[in-house]
Order: C-alpha cells, then sequence, then structure tokens
C-alpha cells in the first residue's frame, strides 16, 4: 500500500507536534522545517483540524497545537483521515468502472488487506512515534 504526499507529510506534522505537545507551531515554521509550500502545509493542516486531531489559533502567539493527547491519537484513524477519498484501487472508488467487475477475485483480496494494513496501524499512536524532543543547538 502507498499512502499519498499529503498522507505523508500530515504524519510528519503530527510526529513533530507529538515532539512538543505544549508548543505551537505555525505552518511557516513546519513549512520551512520540511521543504513544504505553506499553501500545501495549510491544506493538510485544515484536514488534520477538520478531524480534530489538531487545534488551530490564529495571530500572535498561534499555531498549531494537537487537540488531544499523543497517547490518543491512532495511527490508523489518521491515515483513514487524510487517505478518505483517495481509494486504494479504482474499483474501490465511486463510480469506479471495472471490466471485471462480477467475475474478479482480487477485490476482495484488496479489501482484506486494506483493512489488516488499517487494523494494524490501529494498534499504535503517535506517542509510539513521535519524534524525540529536538534539543536547541
Amino acid at each position: 500500500m502507498r499512502l499519498t504526499f499529503f498522507t505523508d507529510y500530515g504524519l510528519r506534522m503530527l510526529m513533530r507536534m507529538g515532539s512538543a505537545p505544549d508548543r505551537a507551531f505555525s505552518t511557516a515554521e513546519l513549512a520551512e522545517e520540511f521543504g513544504l509550500s505553506r499553501n500545501h502545509l495549510s491544506k493538510i493542516m485544515q484536514r488534520l483540524a477538520a478531524g480534530g486531531l489538531i487545534e488551530t489559533r490564529r495571530g500572535s502567539g498561534g499555531g498549531a497545537t494537537l487537540a488531544k493527547g499523543a497517547s490518543e491519537i491512532r495511527l490508523g484513524d489518521v491515515v483513514r483521515l487524510l487517505e478518505e477519498g483517495q481509494p486504494l484501487v479504482e474499483c474501490f472508488g465511486e463510480g469506479g468502472a471495472c471490466t471485471l467487475d462480477g467475475h474478479c477475485r482480487l477485490k476482495g483480496r484488496l479489501r482484506a488487506a486494506e483493512a489488516a494494513f488499517l487494523a494494524h496501524l490501529d494498534r499504535s499512536t503517535l506517542q509510539d512515534i513521535a519524534l524525540e524532543p529536538l534539543s536547541a543547538t
């Protein structure tokens, strides 16, 4: 299974935020740290905020913080949120056409593999993968 760029960076952002859960991270700071455009990073932040994983505040002293403890954020839930609308294969998507539909023996196996993948991620939390706190040098 291959995750989208969007999900990859969403997980990285959460790992970074999990390294300092009491600190607010600005979009500009994270964009520079990851070498991403602020615009792309903002879209990821919006999805994470809409999913209740982070909270954002504008203005001086603002930024993004975890909305709940890192031990409460399951990795499978993060991937489900960020991969929403990105089916594993075309026939899983809405209106996905397949000439083999009704005769295919692969679709069920792929659904089971996807479910096993997410179930495995559900056994881990953000706390399990959060970066070690970065020391100021």
